[in-house]
């Protein structure tokens, strides 16, 4: 589409690793590793062959173009240094295992975008080990399920980022389920926008979005939830750890919305993380709302240079025939 973006070089790197490694290290390698969408990921590798992960948030390395949100939907927006600072910190305040934070530059000081240095937890996915020794995958899963089971009963009575909750005590006239169905509709407005067939279902779509809302019933207490958690966002570590990664969306909200997603990519190995117990309307709700999602986003995606493009055009065509499928 004839975008031209600007990717971090080693070169640009000189003096951050002077300061947080010492003089006499030399950066010797750097690789741009491929599944972000909103931020650079870089392995960076030292003239010793030890490595550390170069995280960058800058408008060259963010794919996603700019859309309409609901005003208070916690999930929109969810990227930069900010709100991973205060997440890794939440996390790490939980006991749930991310990559160690060794630097954190939001003053700009090496590069003219945010940048921070983490500890390299390895490139094994745990969504590639399932696939290839489902045996072994045990152990990390099951680890992964301890650490859910902390941060899910984490409780708040406030919903939203951890950033803007420690800035502002006002009580929150909305529920939950209704910031839910906004953000679903406007997914679906976008979608029928795209896909003549979501265009033709509107009406019936949205009606079952709000048979679905009419069957929650009220609840104030809010848990610790990633947002998006896959077992593509789960590093596991020569040692068998889960360790969380793409943790800006960490949010207080309904635990249904994560374990609508988790069941939705763990698929069979879902119950080996034993979940806590759920509200079965509002994971209803919540599935159904993350299905047009998946649609509304990777459409979006899709109209961009984002190099995966097919990917993005599969994945909203599978979650079509879920959404039309019950409507």
């Amino acid at each position: 589409m004839g975008v031209v973006r600007a990717f971090l070089r080693i070169e640009d790197l000189h003096e951050l690793v002077t300061d947080v490694f010492g003089a006499r290290r030399r950066p010797t390698a750097l690789t741009r590793l491929t599944g972000g969408a909103k931020k650079g990921v870089y392995r960076l590798e030292l003239d010793d062959r030890t490595t550390a992960i170069v995280y960058v948030w800058s408008a060259d390395e963010n794919y996603w173009p700019a859309s309409s949100a609901v005003s208070d939907d916690p999930f929109a927006d969810a990227s930069g240094a900010a709100l991973f600072a205060a997440n890794h910190a939440a996390l790490t305040a939980v006991g749930v295992r991310v990559p160690r934070l060794i630097a954190l530059d939001v003053d700009r000081r090496y590069l003219d975008v945010d940048t921070a240095v983490l500890e390299d937890a390895g490139s094994v996915r745990l969504e590639d080990l399932m696939a290839r020794d489902p045996v072994t995958a045990a152990g990390p899963l099951a680890m992964l399920g301890d650490a859910l089971r902390r941060m899910h009963t984490t409780y708040g009575d406030r919903y939203g980022k951890l950033v803007d909750l420690d800035r502002d005590a006002a009580p929150q006239p909305r529920r939950t389920e209704d910031v839910i169905v906004d953000r679903a509709v406007s997914d679906l407005d976008e979608a029928a926008q795209r896909d003549a067939r979501m265009a033709d279902a509107r009406d019936r779509v949205e009606a079952n979005v709000r048979r679905l809302r009419d069957a929650v019933a009220p609840r104030r207490t809010y848990a610790l939830v990633h947002g998006e958690l896959g077992p593509d966002h789960v590093l596991v570590t020569p040692a068998g750890e889960p360790v969380m990664i793409d943790i800006e969306g960490l949010t207080y909200f309904d635990v249904e919305w994560e374990h609508a997603f988790l069941q939705l990519r763990f698929g069979a190995a879902y119950p080996a993380l034993r979940p806590v117990e759920l509200d079965e309307p509002r994971l209803e709700l919540c599935r159904y709302a993350q299905v047009l999602s998946l649609i509304a986003g990777p459409l979006r995606i899709a109209d961009t240079d984002f190099p995966d493009r097919k990917w993005m055009l599969d994945l909203a065509e599978r979650n079509i025939l879920k959404a039309l499928s019950v409507a």
